[in-house]
């Protein structure tokens, strides 16, 4: 086998530092071989250049750095350097586990490679210089090192695997007891407490298909509201990978498989495998009469060898997560995750779920009313049960993209004597969003890795964080030139108006959709919504942006450019619902304009709608749903380019489906919020990541506050 031999190459995500501290992600095309591992703009082919190389030898290791969260993404780092010389190294990122453990088991075996045969001669390593000329004709980048490193002698070269598959971040906090070992070491952890003590457990109860369990030994000096350690055991048809991405997860998501899940956002990231967290429980033992609680804690997690994952749970106070208005503050003792492989069944991988928890409910009088502690213990603890069913009910098996919380710490820091959490808002969430689409332009030049230490990275990313997301120069469009008869109201409860729908409840396709699939959310619209028409007629009404008066005449008079959608409802009587979004200018040669300037093939093969139901009747919002749909492709869509305007004819009659589910709307339309999302489909990496065009939420719907327009005649 020749040197050049590649070993397993791929896209993976370039993480790096920039001069000033603050981090980046790019996109890169990684080849290792046997002597060498090196990434590129682009797939290789011929004589390229890489951007940077590392020779491969038995002194390499690879550094698991855990989660990181990165404008918007959360990424799995791992980092490859030689012992030898730690500051030349290469860092490398993927979206989701499975592919980040791929290409550290892929390193690790190259590097054991080498090692063996180091033993084979006798402790006289032979080094590898990378020159010009070698591996087919690739020449060396000027980044690269020669690599004249003698046999290792110390004691870590006695055990270099352990080395390499056990960085683990830090450890775990002192404060946090890792109920997953054994009970002996358990016991000499903890000699000094004996409630921490696992030694025995027996079965309390069946319950939903989980083997509840309760500790069996005797605690006299545990206050009153803290119960006893218990846990929940279930086996679950989905692999490690899976489960502990679903675990790791503080959104949306996590309501649909534990119950007892309120909300979630991340107070401090400290490492890549330990963060602090705030929590609010949904708790249903009569909330009328309890008041809610919530949490604040370290999370600790790490990957053994085995193939588990263990994720560890215990309180902390911390200066930006006081206490809440109208939250009892509850105290986790231990708990957390084990999650252990099993024998696949029948094709599918399972694994073994264990869920510990002992907490504190505190509050007045719980401890007085055991069947309080009890149920809220069960209510958790039957996440388990969420878990399974949440993978039995679906067939979809692509590796997901690890989740990423909300950073209140991105947001203004509370002061000490208030003690009020403030939530990033939408606004700077989707700007963080807007900015991920730049930091991950695989075309880009920067790949210096700057080393910084740790703690002195960490602090220059503190001061920096206020302004990561200013760069973008953000164009205002002055709204007030522009009107519509149909009102906007920003009330959640307002009815018969519209108002802006936050992209982020919108899943587009990501930069890295061509690889796997993966979505994220809209953020921030290339257009501004700025008006809404709400008209009727005897007849069907084409290109309303012709009307004199309205927001897209304003646009083209004031020199900027608007993209006008006319969605038409036939009947006895005809609707049209118009949207007008505007922005300054198009960006040359930007997916937007040549949808603009495109012919109307091209514009029906990448209109695309994606519609939503927040409020309404059961069978509405399942006759609508919330896939996306390519306009052009499902009803007819009639162009009009105007000057600086381009309008949106969408003929809903022309679909007997759109009809029939059309009849549905119409008949309790003053019942439903419906939202809707407009984009051009992006197909291609160059094209990626989709960007809306804006998005609506239209509340309560009167068909009596519609108008008859004044259309002059086409000439």
């Amino acid at each position: 086998m020749s040197n050049s031999t590649v070993v397993y190459e791929g896209w993976m995500v370039r993480y790096g530092r920039r001069k000033i501290g603050r981090s980046f992600i790019h996109m890169r095309y990684f080849v290792l071989e046997l002597r060498l591992l090196a990434y590129y703009k682009r797939k290789p082919q011929d004589n390229v250049v890489p951007i940077k190389t590392l020779v491969i030898d038995g002194n390499c290791r690879v550094e698991d750095r855990g989660l990181k969260t990165q404008h918007g993404h959360m990424v799995y780092v791992l980092s490859i350097y030689n012992k030898r010389e730690k500051y030349h190294r290469i860092t490398m990122a993927a979206f989701n586990i499975q592919e980040a453990l791929i290409w550290k088991e892929k390193i690790e075996s190259v590097i054991d490679q080498h090692q063996e045969s180091l033993a084979a001669n006798g402790n006289k390593y032979l080094s590898f210089e990378y020159k010009s000329g070698m591996d087919n004709g690739r020449n060396a980048s000027s980044s690269d090192q020669e690599s004249q490193y003698s046999a290792a002698e110390d004691e870590e070269d006695s055990r270099p695997s352990l080395m390499r598959r056990t960085t683990i971040g830090n450890g775990p906090p002192e404060s946090v007891l890792d109920w997953t070992q054994e009970s002996s070491t358990l016991a000499s952890q903890n000699t000094n407490n004996q409630a921490f003590s696992r030694k025995h457990w027996r079965l309390l109860q069946c319950q939903n298909g989980l083997r509840i369990f309760e500790e069996l030994l005797e605690v006299d000096f545990l206050p009153k509201s803290c119960s006893r350690a218990m846990k929940a055991v279930g086996v679950v048809e989905a692999s490690c990978e899976e489960i502990f991405e679903l675990i790791m997860s503080m959104d949306g998501t996590r309501s649909e498989w534990d119950c007892s899940f309120q909300d979630g956002s991340l107070v401090e990231e400290v490492d890549g495998h330990t963060a602090i967290l705030y929590h609010r429980l949904q708790l249903d033992w009569f909330p009328t009469f309890v008041w809610p609680r919530d949490l604040c804690y370290v999370r600790y997690w790490r990957r053994n060898d085995d193939g588990s994952y263990v994720v560890l749970f215990c309180s902390r106070e911390h200066e930006n997560c006081g206490p809440q208005p109208g939250y009892v503050r509850a105290h986790i003792e231990s708990g957390g995750f084990n999650i252990s492989p099993l024998k696949p069944r029948n094709g599918r991988p399972r694994s073994q779920v264990q869920h510990l928890m002992q907490i504190d409910l505190k509050g007045w009088g719980v401890g007085y009313v055991s069947s309080f502690q009890q149920h809220c213990l069960l209510q958790m603890l039957n996440s388990v049960a969420g878990l399974r069913e949440y993978f039995a009910q679906t067939d979809e098996r692509t590796a997901p993209r690890i989740p990423v919380m909300v950073n209140m710490a991105s947001a203004s820091v509370p002061t000490k004597k208030s003690q009020k959490i403030q939530l990033t808002s939408g606004h700077n969430r989707s700007q963080s969003l807007d900015n991920a689409a730049k930091m991950m332009d695989e075309y880009s030049d920067e790949d210096e890795d700057f080393q910084i230490p740790d703690e002195e990275a960490y602090t220059i990313e503190k001061e920096t964080k206020r302004t990561a997301f200013e760069e973008e120069p953000v164009v205002e469009i002055d709204l007030s030139l522009f009107s519509g008869n149909l009102r906007r109201d920003d009330n959640e409860n307002a009815r018969d108006c519209w108002r802006i729908s936050d992209g982020n409840n919108f899943k587009l396709r990501s930069k890295r959709f061509c690889y796997d699939k993966s979505k994220m959310p809209g953020g921030k619209p290339l257009m501004d919504l700025v008006a809404v028409d709400w008209f009727k007629d005897t007849k069907r009404m084409d290109h309303v942006a012709r009307r004199p008066g309205c927001a897209a005449q304003v646009a083209s008079q004031k020199g900027h450019f608007c993209l006008v959608f006319n969605v038409q409802v036939p009947g006895s009587t005809n609707y049209s619902m118009v949207f007008y979004f505007v922005t300054k200018e198009l960006q040359e040669g930007s997916l937007l304009q040549r949808f603009v300037d495109g012919d109307d093939e091209f514009r029906n093969s990448r209109m695309k709608l994606i519609p939503s139901v927040p409020k309404g009747s059961w069978i509405v919002r399942q006759s609508v749903g919330s896939t996306p749909c390519l306009l052009g492709k499902a009803v007819d869509c009639n162009y009009v380019r105007g000057a600086n305007y381009l309008e949106v004819d969408v003929d809903i009659g022309s679909s007997t489906v759109a009809n029939g589910v059309l009849g549905l709307v119409v008949g309790v339309i003053t019942s439903l919020v419906v939202d809707m999302a407009f984009l051009v489909q992006a197909n291609t990496t160059d094209e990626l990541p989709e960007r809306l065009i804006g998005a609506v939420r239209v509340s309560h719907l009167e068909l009596k506050s519609a108008i008859v327009p004044n259309l002059e005649p086409e000439t």
